[in-house]
């Protein structure tokens, strides 16, 4: 379906509203995987179940463990770190996360499985963390292109007792590794080496002991002994969707709340929820930390008085589509002078007009760019329903807000 932009710009009669949003993707997607693998029942309150959490829950299923959905409200039967099935075929979709996740656990487990992913997941980057795990022990057996989805992959229960992860490419392989280690049963220790935002690296080791493994880092080297225990977690709206009205708040002057979002976060795009609230009007920004808000900063670039240079960003070109070139493209197309950067893209201020924004298979140029047409005419979105990979109510809840307010 094309979405089309209501510009209200100006026409804004009530300044607040209110507005809920799913809970965290990457507080879902790790609450999965450490209650799958946790000794006894774990509940995990305020689940986001959107495409990706629900291709994750699949395989989580498929791999033997028993799963009760009720709403938002999950109770997950743990393995206690041994996979009930020595063998199977497990799909990851185009769900990212998902797929490194998987990944590291059937590395150090038990069995053989084929893996097999969307065509889209073919081309994103998953060498890093292969070549780690293939240096622990695990065996792969590539069925189409080297270091790519699909593959088969032979695990190993007893894997070096040092793993070197480079996270040049993600951050995700060093949290894969990280969590799957404690199914080897025996302390691990795991280097990192390359530049990459760890904020999300943080966040998996608060939830690593939550669950109650102990993770101790020392200059860089991380230290991971113990087992997990199944336990009642609660999941955080997720601040990724809650970014989109902030920014909106940024370029209309409005004051829309996100219920739940609380001051401190273990998520890193609280960052740009701080930039907002504080008037970010433009300059320099390094955004490798919370960079999933590049496409959100960029598509508001236009309304600030100062030029804007996002940099630290070139990993988002490898993630659903070249993020970097999806901005300049739809930027273009709405009059916006740009200049795109390897790593980033600076934007002029300007007043952009109405253009069809193409999403490129990607839900944060969809929801991004949509925020972009609440102060300009005639911006549509083209198959605007790819948001549902991460927040498939949004452009209802968008539509209920532009109401509240107008």
């Amino acid at each position: 379906m094309d979405y089309a932009v209501k510009n209200i710009y100006g026409k804004i009669k009530n300044k607040k509203a209110s507005v809920s949003v799913p809970g965290s993707k990457s507080i879902t997607a790790r609450a999965l995987l450490l209650a799958a693998l946790a000794q006894g029942e774990s509940t995990l309150y305020g689940v986001q179940m959107s495409d990706d959490c629900t291709t994750f829950l699949n395989c989580i299923n498929a791999l033997g463990t028993k799963t009760e959905l009720c709403g938002s409200t999950l109770k997950v039967n743990g393995c206690g770190g041994v996979l009930p099935v020595k063998q199977g075929e497990i799909y990851v979709g185009s769900a990212g996360t998902a797929a490194r996740f998987i990944t590291a656990l059937l590395a150090f487990s038990d069995g053989t499985f084929t893996v097999n992913s969307s065509e889209q997941m073919k081309s994103r980057p998953i060498s890093g963390l292969i070549d780690a795990l293939t240096c622990a022990g695990a065996q792969f057996t590539f069925l189409e292109n080297e270091g790519r989805f699909p593959f088969i992959v032979t695990g190993t229960r007893s894997p070096s007792e040092e793993i070197k992860v480079d996270v040049s490419q993600s951050s995700q392989f060093l949290s894969a590794v990280l969590m799957a280690a404690p199914c080897t049963g025996k302390t691990v220790k795991i280097i990192p080496s390359g530049k990459h935002g760890m904020k999300y690296v943080d966040m998996t080791l608060d939830m690593m002991w939550s669950f109650g493994v102990d993770v101790a880092a020392d200059g860089g080297v991380y230290v991971v002994k113990g087992s997990y225990t199944g336990k009642k977690y609660d999941i955080e709206p997720d601040l990724s969707a809650a970014c989109y009205f902030y920014a909106a708040n940024r370029i209309l002057g409005t004051e829309i709340s996100v219920n739940g979002v609380m001051p401190r976060s273990m998520q890193g795009d609280g960052e740009f929820i701080r930039l907002m609230k504080d008037g970010f009007d433009g300059g320099e920004i390094d955004m490798s930390a919370f960079s999933d808000q590049a496409l959100t900063m960029a598509a508001i670039a236009p309304y600030f008085t100062k030029p804007t240079h996002i940099c630290g960003i070139e990993h988002i070109r490898r993630q659903e589509c070249d993020r970097i070139n999806a901005i300049v493209k739809n930027l273009t197309a709405m009059g916006v002078k740009c200049r795109e950067e390897q790593g980033g893209v600076i934007i002029y201020p300007c007043t952009p007009h109405g253009a069809e924004i193409e999403t490129f298979g990607d839900h944060r140029v969809a929801m991004a760019f949509a925020v972009a047409g609440l102060r300009t005419d005639g911006v549509i979105i083209k198959n605007a329903e790819v948001c549902s990979k991460t927040f498939k109510e949004y452009f209802t809840v968008l539509d209920g807000v532009i109401d509240n307010l107008c």
